[in-house]
Order: C-alpha cells, then sequence, then structure tokens
C-alpha cells in the first residue's frame, strides 16, 4: 500500500510524525512524505535550507518532498498566515503537478489543520483515502492562542473544519477527550479512532550512551522542562515558581527547547536575579533527550488554563513517563489527570505556581528511593498504556480494513 504523510512539519523538525513514517515504512508500507521547509520552532529556515531548495530529501530511506514555505517568523498574525496558507497553495499545487496516486494520506494535524488540504485536493483528483491524525482542535485551539476574537471569524473557521471532517474517511484523536468536539462538528463516531502517541524508541530502549553526555547539566537538584518555550506553556508561572526556590541555591530550574517565549524568559531571569537558578541551555536534537532526562531528578510540564488543553495529552508526556523520572505538572484536565492516575508524581491547577514550588522544596527534601519509586510508576503505566507495538498494531488494523 502507498502512503503519502502530509505534514507541513518533519525531520529536521522534531514531531511525533518523524517516528509513524518509518515505523509504516518498517511495517512494509511504501511512505512518502509532502512537508515544508523547516523552520519550526525558531522561525527560520534550518541551515542548508531556503525558499526553493531543496526540494527534494531522503530520511532513513524514505522521499520526503518538500514544497516552499514562507517561515513564520515572530509568529505575529499576518507571518503565521503567510506560513499556513503558504504550505496550504504550494501542497496542493505539488499534488497536482506530481500527479502520483497514493492509496492513502495521513495528515499529521498539529496546527493548522488547514494542512489537510492538499490530501483533500489529492483524494478528489485520485480518489485516495484521507486520514487525519488530530493533536490539536480546531478552532479551540485558534482561541487558546487568542488569534481568532471576532464570531465571523470564528463561524467561517467552524464552517472549514466541518468540511474538513466530511471529506475525511477517518479522523484519529490522541485524546479521547476529543471524541465530542468532532462528532459535533459533524463526522460520525464509528470514522474516529483513538491513537495517542508514545514515547520514541530512544527513551523506550533502556540504551543510555556510555560516553560522556553531550550536554552536561549543572550539578544540583535539577527540574528539567523540554519542549517549546511558548505562551500555552505559561511560562510567567514557571517563573514565579523559580522565584520562590530562589532561597534554595541547590535547586535548578532547566528549561529546554526554544521558541517565541525565550527572549522573555531571558529578560526575566536578569531582571529577578534568577541566573543560578533558572539555566536555558537551548535546543537540542531527539537523541540528546534521554541523555538530558536521565539526569533530571523531576520532569516538568506545563499548559495555561485554557479549554482546550484540559482536553489534550501533553505531547512530551509518554516520554517524560517512559524515562521513569518523577513528573511535577501543572495544569489542568487530561494531561493532569494521567499523572495522578499513574502515581508518578504531582500535580496541581493551571497558573498554581506556589504550590508548583512548593512542591520541588518538598521535593528536594526527599530520599531518592522515594522519587525513583514515582518515576517506576510512571514507566510501567507508560508501558501499559501507551505502548508503541500496540498502538501501531490498532492503526494499521484501521488502515487495512
Amino acid at each position: 500500500m502507498k502512503i503519502l504523510i502530509v505534514s507541513q512539519y518533519f525531520w529536521p523538525e522534531n514531531f511525533k510524525i518523524n517516528d509513524l513514517a518509518v515505523a509504516l515504512k518498517n511495517r512494509g508500507y511504501e511512505v512518502v512524505i509532502l512537508t515544508g521547509k523547516p523552520n519550526y520552532p525558531q522561525g527560520k529556515f534550518f541551515k542548508g535550507y531556503g525558499f526553493f531548495s531543496p526540494h527534494k530529501e531522503s530520511y532513513k530511506g524514505i522521499d520526503i518532498y518538500r514544497v516552499p514555505i514562507f517561515p513564520r517568523g515572530n509568529g505575529s498574525g499576518i507571518m503565521l498566515l503567510l506560513n499556513y496558507l503558504s504550505f496550504v497553495f504550494f501542497g496542493s499545487f505539488f499534488i497536482l503537478l506530481n500527479r502520483k496516486k497514493y492509496d492513502l494520506s495521513i495528515t499529521y494535524a498539529i496546527s493548522p489543520i488547514t494542512q489537510v488540504f492538499p490530501a483533500l485536493v489529492h483524494k478528489l483528483f485520485f480518489h485516495s483515502k484521507v486520514f487525519i491524525w488530530l493533536q490539536d482542535l480546531w478552532p479551540e485551539s485558534v482561541v487558546a492562542a487568542g488569534k481568532v476574537n471576532s464570531w465571523l471569524a470564528m463561524k467561517l473557521l467552524n464552517k472549514m473544519v466541518r468540511f474538513i471532517y466530511k471529506n475525511c474517511d477517518k479522523v484519529l484523536v490522541q485524546s479521547e477527550a476529543f471524541t465530542e468536539s468532532v462528532i459535533n462538528k459533524g463526522m460520525k463516531e464509528s470514522n474516529i479512532h483513538y491513537i495517542p502517541n508514545w514515547a520514541e524508541d530512544v527513551f523506550t530502549s533502556g540504551k543510555l550512551s556510555k560516553d560522556p553526555p553531550k550536554v552536561q547539566l549543572p550539578l544540583g537538584f535539577k527540574i528539567v522542562f523540554a519542549g517549546n518555550i511558548g505562551e500555552a506553556q505559561d511560562f510567567e508561572s514557571l517563573i514565579k515558581a523559580a522565584s520562590l526556590t530562589k532561597d534554595f541555591p541547590d535547586i535548578k530550574w532547566i528549561f529546554v527547547g526554544d521558541g517565541r517565549k525565550k527572549q522573555w524568559v531571558q529578560e526575566q531571569i536578569k531582571l529577578q536575579d534568577l541566573e543560578r537558578s533558572v539555566i536555558l541551555p537551548g535546543l537540542f536534537p531527539l537523541e540528546d533527550m534521554p541523555s538530558l532526562y536521565a539526569q533530571a531528578d523531576i520532569l516538568l510540564l506545563s499548559l495555561k488554563d485554557k479549554d482546550i488543553f484540559h482536553l489534550t495529552i501533553p505531547v512530551k508526556l509518554q516520554p517524560y513517563m517512559a524515562s521513569g523520572k518523577p513528573i511535577a505538572g501543572m495544569l489542568n484536565g487530561v494531561g493532569a489527570e494521567l499523572i495522578l492516575k499513574a502515581n508518578c508524581g504531582f500535580s496541581c491547577a493551571a497558573g498554581d505556581y506556589v504550590s508548583l514550588s512548593g512542591f520541588v522544596i518538598k521535593a528536594h527534601k526527599m530520599n531518592q528511593e522515594s522519587l525513583y519509586e514515582w518515576g517506576l510508576n510512571g514507566k510501567n503505566y507508560h508501558d501499559k498504556t501507551f505502548k508503541k507495538e500496540v498502538i501501531l498494531n490498532n492503526l494499521t488494523s484501521i488502515i487495512d480494513a
């Protein structure tokens, strides 16, 4: 079976779709990628990439076709709109120009959901099936990001999402809590399937390099956040929590990653005299993350108090669990419930930086055995609930049906 994966984001950008593409190829499917030029999260093209080149690449034996795309820039409204629309336009044009037939397309639908349109164009002209793997709900995630305030825009977005679901054969949801929203927008429940994320093999192999880690985190009690340093992650509250632990010089808050909020965080570190408490080591490839996680005492997860985030399983929760480290969560909804259900750490309400800092201070004083037990609980829960092979077996049975 020939599968076209449509994703505005792909390697060397670090997203789950990279792992899915390789997994499907290893299971005997012929996989091709349609994507843009990598520019996330920095907002500028990665080194070696430009608007027009390169056009074709290979990733672990998988052909990648890259269409021109306007980079995100600073993430402002007009730049983001150009970024979204350019992928839709050039991706659809590529489908028509390339004229290759595929049996099925799978769209990796983190925001924007509009990236599914090249897949819908392929369906229209070549009668392929269209699957969409929802990582974000639209238009809910747009509202949460503060991008849309007008009722007319909301009405148009709702109509667009209804049109998309109407023309998709299957909707795969990363959280079962997404199901009600998808049904309310016209998709039959029988065509909705729960396909959660999983931890990549680098987190589950149990093999850590014997070489010294490429990134050596500082000595001390380390609270490690890894991922997008953006608005949704509520760094205002994280900085406040860090400021409440300044009297404990051994406690280090380490924010690994990059994003629109990074410059603001750097400014706050100086303004609030947090140079010894808060560290920004930078952005690293996926292969380096297990080593970074292994050096952590606690892994940190945070999201703002928005309805859409209540329904979402944060994509880094599974790798956190698989790493066997305690998790500190400052969020509401499904993510918080999973931390408590797995008994793998602590979770407080979104924005409750006082409780978060109190837990960190308490954990700092705990013995290593108690911390280890929390981490082991998370690993066992991941292996039972989010095992990659089980999820892929479920997905391939849906593909082959």
